[in-house]
């Protein structure tokens, strides 16, 4: 299904992509670590994607992030509930495709609280996070009848007390701790020392309690905290959840008011280099059961429920940025490939100085000698390098590079309009179909939205 101006957005597109896809033996149990297998991308042959679609463009294997949310709800015991983080990939596609899972969804934003209600979330399944909430963005969430708002101070809950009341609804709510700024959070020290806005104080915290619990506008259900990011480690996930229970049962036994909800936000994370090993999701679920059977002990903790939110687990490995070589430099032993795409669709190998792994997808790359590579994109800046001197098949002009584990914070957390290229399109792949879900958009939309004012 296509037209001269390319495919038809939000249709499966029968393409050359189907039609010449080389046959895959598939295992019997289907992998959960990542897209690209055999040299195909979620099944599909990559230069015909890019024929289809062009390039540079993203592609999402909406089947394997079934997988991951099955494998994930398959180790967590009784009583834990999954809400996926928008933020980490908020195309409509593919929240569609996770609100059809049945899980909920953590949203940080007005915006994304309105996709994800387009997208089918059930609105008690929602959960809105983030600092810095407006009053719009408040009174949007109590006006949905959101599961929970999660409260980061004393001036925001007092704000969220007012809007419930002029709303006249009741809203659910959570309270949210800040953590101290220690080891784990490395990279936010790294990028400005950021980590005291979020959250309150245990002090502060215990005050706010006392005045949820006291006003009629708003139903304390519990506790919640952000422990760190990309976690890989099983057994500091639990403990970050056994030390927020902890808490909680403690705010709990202060106001009177049972522990319903802890809220133990995301941080499941992904490999993004050779060598290292994915999360342990059986340990995962042993220490989670451990926890749990200490819990239903407890008269106080016997009906709490555990939210946790992951993003990138979910996301990350199911999807994969791919651009095209326009320019080879550099010298025969470590060639410099340039790409039609940079920092300005990905920038997040830039941003946290973390490089993604890469691969060539040429027919003929695994004959090719491997020699180390620089891949850069077409930016004016020397920011806009995807990796240096990685072992790569020799690149040649017009061999398509993927970088893969980039379905989450890939197209949300990119820089689009610098240097005025054309974005990046969203493929989303299930089934064997391939799906336009975000058209590219040029420089020519992006002006026809300016004005030139005539004074």
């Amino acid at each position: 299904m296509t037209s001269e101006d390319g495919p038809v957005e939000g249709k499966p597109v029968e393409s050359s992509a189907e039609r010449e896809v080389e046959q895959a033996i598939e295992p019997e149990a289907p992998p959960i670590d990542g897209l690209l297998r055999n040299g195909l991308l979620a099944g599909l042959a990559p230069h015909t994607l890019a024929t289809d679609f062009g390039t540079p463009l993203y592609v999402y294997d909406l089947d394997l992030v079934g997988r991951r949310i099955d494998a994930l709800g398959a180790v967590l015991p009784f009583g834990f509930r999954l809400a996926f983080a928008v933020k980490a990939n908020p195309a409509l596609g593919v929240l569609t495709h996770i609100a059809g899972s049945g899980i909920g969804a953590d949203v940080a934003s007005g915006g994304e609280l309105e996709a994800v209600l387009r997208a089918g979330f059930a609105p008690v399944a929602i959960a809105m996070t983030g600092p810095g909430k407006r009053d719009d963005e408040l009174a949007a969430a109590v006006t949905a009848g959101i599961g929970a708002v999660t409260v980061e101070s004393l001036g925001e809950l007092a704000r969220l007390d007012a809007i419930a009341e002029r709303l006249r609804r009741r809203q659910p709510i959570l309270l949210r701790l800040a953590v101290a700024d220690d080891a784990k959070f490395e990279r936010v020290r790294l990028i400005g020392g950021a980590a005291g806005k979020f959250g309150m104080p245990l002090p502060v915290l215990r005050e706010a309690a006392g005045i949820a619990a006291a006003s009629p506008n708003l139903e304390l259900l519990g506790v919640h905290a952000f422990g760190a990011s990309n976690l890989l480690d099983a057994s500091r996930l639990a403990d970050h959840v056994a030390e927020l229970v902890a808490v909680g049962e403690e705010v709990a036994t202060a106001t009177g008011v049972p522990l319903r909800l802890v809220d133990a936000g995301g941080g499941l994370g992904i490999p993004y280099a050779d060598g290292e090993q994915p999360l342990d999701l059986a340990l995962l679920g042993t220490r989670l059961e451990e926890l749990r059977g200490r819990w239903d002990s407890n008269p106080a903790l016997r009906e709490m429920e555990v939210l946790l939110e992951p993003g990138r687990f979910l996301v990350g490995p199911a999807g994969a940025y791919v651009g095209r070589v326009v320019d080879v430099k550099g010298t025969d032993k470590a060639p410099v490939a340039i790409l039609d795409g940079g920092i300005n669709h990905l920038v997040r190998p830039a941003l946290v100085r973390q490089e993604h792994r890469l691969a060539v997808l040429a027919p003929d790359a695994d004959s090719r000698d491997r020699v180390p590579t620089t891949v850069a994109g077409p930016l004016c800046t020397g920011l806009d390098v995807f990796t240096l001197h990685a072992k790569l098949p020799r690149p040649q002009v017009g061999d398509l590079i993927a970088v893969l584990d980039a379905g989450a914070y890939g197209f949300t957390e990119s820089m689009p309009f610098f240097l005025s290229h054309p974005t990046a399109a969203e493929i989303a792949v299930r089934g064997g179909h391939a799906c336009l879900i975000r058209p590219r958009v040029s420089p020519h939309d992006l002006l026809d939205q300016q004005i030139a004012p005539r004074w």
